[in-house]
Parts: structure tokens; C-alpha cells; sequence
């Protein structure tokens, strides 16, 4: 049976990400496997010993379970759950490869970058295993969201990474029988020829989603200040749609360029987007562009 895993620390955002998850656990059908990651403080584990670490985590293992079971009475779904000690990324990472997780759904905390900033930078640990997943990472901030996926978002650019995302698009939209839209962003001081390969390219996308039979519609928007702007306006698009519940990005811009898209444009996707945002590893996809 597939396997989604959701990190919890038992704060209101975790939990919001678990409810996120009942809908495309269904849909697979897939097994939740709750994780909860214990890393007190080297200062905290001295002081006490080991003998506290054995209290806190029978206690931690007993509120685990009773969530468990909780989730299981209210949905019919299958819940399984793991307690390991260590940093919280790396055992997220440790847990995906060891139980083959075909998704990641977790919440994410954007804490302040400056005072009086309240965009914040995204929490380090779900930037770490944005950065390292093999397998598609859906954050949730924020809110509470719609239970389902009525459209999927796919910002597209002329990278074949970026192109890439469609295969995709697709596949998610038929798990939860949603619709996609297309949307590139086109600010003035692009060069024309960009402009005239966006609107083709998009098209072109829109041609071979709908060809799956898929709900498709295609929107450049050309409204962006500059390339700085492009994300808040994509992100202010979405939300006026009223009807997008999924945005979908690559992490990396390419595959060979480490950390460049998690430092970059996805970052900031994720830490800006009141909607659940997948993201993606290119050169986990194993599978040739549909364009030259």
C-alpha cells in the first residue's frame, strides 16, 4: 500500500497538515504514517540524563498513538506512527526513504526576517528536506483549506524544468479529477521574442493536458512590474481564481544546480502562498521533456 508521511509536533499547523492529508490518502488509497521527531536540546539531555528522555518519549509515543487512533475513528483510514530521536529533517528524510513514501505532507512555520517583516523566511527544517526530498513535498501555511483539489496551478517558464512539472500537473489532477491552469508572468522590460515563446509555449501545454482529458485553461500575465514581482503577482492570481487549492513548482531549476531553486524562487513560493504548494525534484523524475 502507497504511504504518505506527516510530520506532527501536535501544533495547530501539523495538525491543519494531517487534515490535509485525509483527501489524497483516500484518493490513492494510501496509509498516513504519523512521525513525530524527538531533538531536545544538547543542554536539556546533560542536565536531566537519559532517564527523562525515556519519560518524555513514553509520553510522546502514548499522545502519538491516541492521535492515531482519533484519525482513524474520524476518516476510516489506515494510520500507522513513528517516534525517533534526532534532528527533525534529517530523521523526515531517513523516514521517507525507509518506508518508500510516495508523498510528504507537512506544515510549515515562515518566521520573521526582520522585524516588522511578516513574510518572514521559511522554517529551517522545511527547507532542508525541500531541498534534499526525492519524493513530492506538499507544505500547508497557514489555514485550514478546502478538503480536495478543485484546480491545479502550474506557474510555467521556459525552462525545461519548469516544463517538466506538466507530466506531473497531470498526473495529480487525475488522482483528484481536477482541472489545471496555466499561468506565466511577462513583465515589460522582457524582450518581446520571450513574450511570443510564453503564449506558444503555454498553447502547447494547454493542447496536451486537455488531450488527457484534463480541464485546462492558459493565462499570461502581464501586469509584473519585474522579475522581483513575479511570484507575488502569480501568488495574488491564484487567489483571485477563488478555485485553486494546489500550486505545483520545481525545487530545483536544474538538476545539477544544488540548492539554487530552494534558495531562490521555490523558497519563496512556499513561504509567501496561503495555498498547499507541491513541490518537485526534477532530477528525481526519471522521464524525457514532451518538448524540445
Amino acid at each position: 500500500m502507497m504511504q504518505i508521511l506527516v510530520p506532527v509536533d501536535f501544533e495547530p499547523q501539523s495538525l491543519i497538515a494531517l487534515e490535509q492529508s485525509y483527501n489524497l490518502a483516500r484518493l490513492l488509497p494510501a496509509e498516513i504514517v504519523l512521525l513525530y521527531v524527538y531533538d531536545p536540546p544538547a543542554g536539556i539531555r546533560s542536565l536531566f540524563g537519559a532517564s527523562h528522555d525515556e519519560e518524555i518519549l513514553e509520553k510522546l509515543e502514548e499522545r502519538l498513538n491516541e492521535l492515531a487512533v482519533k484519525v482513524k475513528v474520524e476518516t476510516g483510514l489506515r494510520v500507522s506512527t513513528m517516534l525517533e530521536t534526532g534532528q527533525v529533517y534529517s530523521k523526515i528524510m531517513e523516514t521517507a526513504d525507509k518506508i518508500h513514501a510516495q508523498f510528504i505532507i507537512m506544515g510549515t512555520h515562515s518566521q520573521p526576517e526582520l522585524p516588522g517583516n511578516s513574510a518572514g523566511v521559511l522554517g529551517a527544517n522545511s527547507s532542508r528536506v525541500l531541498r534534499s526530498t526525492k519524493c513530492p513535498v506538499i507544505t500547508i501555511n497557514a489555514r485550514h483549506h478546502y478538503e480536495g483539489c478543485r484546480n491545479i496551478l502550474l506557474p510555467l517558464d521556459l525552462t525545461t524544468e519548469s516544463r517538466q512539472k506538466v507530466n506531473w500537473g497531470i498526473k495529480i489532477a487525475k488522482i483528484y479529477g481536477a482541472g489545471i491552469k496555466v499561468v506565466s508572468g511577462f513583465w515589460s522590460k522582457n524582450d518581446p521574442a520571450v513574450h511570443s515563446r510564453l503564449k506558444f509555449l503555454a498553447g502547447q501545454v494547454k493542447q496536451f493536458i486537455e488531450q488527457e482529458g484534463i480541464r485546462c485553461m492558459a493565462e499570461i500575465v502581464e501586469d509584473v512590474e519585474n522579475e522581483k514581482a513575479l511570484i507575488p503577482t502569480v501568488l495574488n492570481y491564484a487567489e483571485k481564481q477563488g478555485d485553486i487549492d494546489l500550486i505545483m513548482i520545481m525545487t530545483q531549476q536544474e538538476a545539477g544546480m544544488i540548492e539554487f531553486f530552494v534558495g531562490s524562487r521555490a523558497q519563496e513560493f512556499v513561504r509567501l502562498s496561503p495555498i498547499p504548494v507541491m513541490s518537485i525534484a526534477p532530477k528525481e523524475l526519471g522521464f524525457v521533456s514532451i518538448f524540445n
